[in-house]
């Protein structure tokens, strides 16, 4: 199958150079999240004006866990749409592994466009063997999230904490002076992925040991660095610096996130540029007034020093590797790929574009929020994935839940989450 694909690249390249394809031949799209859908949908007219196609978008379970769950089964049984999204970076790795993404590295390397990615946008989405499977249409840029007003209001710094350290003297300070919680790091099992990909990943980039995948394809998991980690939450939940039951809940980021942050009850928390529009903006569902004024953003700061603002890329685009339309759906693709294809779910979403050039669209000018973290991504930090990442996600998920509980330390934490990475993949593919 990949052998035929990769014979098939040069027949899309010259495919891509055409307007139309005769016919009206049917593209399918899985999207999900009403925001997302309606940010295709903006960009679908023009895609089959232009290209004389038939586009269907097929709405998907909004939750993150529950989208994959349906497009892995659809995968397995051969009839999931030509195109989807992985939900996350983290994601990517397994579902090359099982062979359902077509490669596409010759494709994005001739694109028209290709240039106009943003080089850590590129590194992100290429794999150790150096191929490309997915498209980074957007970016996550994620930091700690702060309210300056309530800070300045009770005479706490807005400085830059310098460590681990300092950020946990910062909280406990903030919980004492204002009574509310102080920061808050996603965690447990129904926050999935977004116990490692929100919270996680920032502490591990700022550890001695910050790559988890080795150049072997193995987890390095037994590291002083992920046990570390794993410690910055227990001291989070042992001294009452964040919410705990909200995080057992169904949807635990809906109390804190979008409750308890507006109203002031938790005052700082891990989130990325969608939060100035999605979560707190002037559309929400409990907007902030003034929000880009009243909430200020902190890098992550390392563990002994040194700060990073954590880049993944946001739900990126692949091609169905057992697509009967390969070559059209290949084709789709890079019109998704495009600057108003970026905006438009910039607009909605509030994450950003993965093209430098997004910047002189008038429209993303117009999201004053998001320009400044655009034009801030090629300093952006991001730790590079393998297979197995997704149970390795599964594994946060499950360590951080114990913690939570107060079932066990960091130590059995780490058990937790190095017994459960071994029981999936094996001893040998974690160190």
């Amino acid at each position: 199958m990949q052998s035929r694909i990769l014979a098939l690249g040069a027949c899309a390249l010259t495919l891509l150079a055409t307007t139309s394809i005769a016919g009206a031949q049917t593209i399918r799209i899985a999207e999900h999240r009403q925001a997302r859908i309606d940010a295709l949908n903006t960009v679908v007219p023009a895609i089959e004006e232009s290209l004389g196609i038939e586009i269907e978008v097929i709405e998907y379970p909004a939750p993150e866990r529950d989208y994959l769950t349906r497009l892995l089964t659809e995968l397995r049984a051969g009839n999931a749409p030509d195109l989807f999204t992985a939900p996350r970076g983290q994601d990517v790795a397994d579902m090359v592994a099982s062979g359902y993404l077509a490669p596409i590295t010759p494709d994005i390397q001739a694109w028209t466009d290709y240039d106009q990615l943003f080089d850590v946008a590129v590194e992100l989405v290429t794999s150790y063997d150096g191929e490309i499977y997915v498209l980074p249409q957007m970016l996550n840029v994620q930091q700690i999230y702060f309210r300056r007003d309530i800070l300045e209001e009770h005479g706490i710094s807005t400085e830059q904490p310098a460590t681990w350290a300092d950020l946990l003297d910062r909280a406990r300070e903030i919980r004492e002076v204002t009574g509310a919680y102080a920061l808050l790091f996603p965690s447990g099992v129904t926050w999935g992925g977004g116990a490692f990909g929100e919270g996680f990943q920032y502490l591990m980039a700022g550890t001695p040991t910050p790559e988890l995948a080795g150049e072997d394809g193995t987890l390095n998991l037994r590291t002083d660095g992920v046990r570390d980690a794993l410690n910055f939450y227990a001291d989070l939940i042992n001294d009452d610096l964040m919410p705990v039951q909200p995080l057992l809940g169904p949807e635990p980021w809906v109390i804190p996130k979008y409750e308890m942050f507006p109203a002031g009850e938790l005052v700082a928390t891990t989130c990325g540029s969608w939060c100035y529009i999605y979560d707190w903006g002037p559309e929400s569902r409990n907007p902030i007034p003034d929000v880009t004024q009243a909430v200020g953003t902190w890098a992550m700061p390392g563990q002994d020093g040194g700060v990073h603002v954590m880049v993944d890329i946001d739900s990126p685009w692949a091609v169905n590797a057992d697509s009967a339309e390969l070559e059209l759906a290949t084709q789709v693709l890079f019109e998704i790929g495009s600057v108003e294809a970026a905006v438009a779910y910039a607009e909605r979403l509030g994450n950003i574009p993965a093209r430098r050039d997004a910047a002189d669209n008038p429209d993303f000018q117009a999201l004053t929020a998001l320009v400044p973290v655009h034009a801030n991504v090629e300093n952006g930090t991001f730790l590079r994935t393998a297979p197995g990442f997704s149970v390795l996600a599964e594994g946060v998920a499950r360590a951080t839940d114990a913690l939570l509980r107060q079932e066990t330390d960091a130590d059995g934490a780490h058990e937790i989450l190095v017994e459960y990475v071994v029981n999936f993949l094996g001893d040998d593919a974690v160190n």
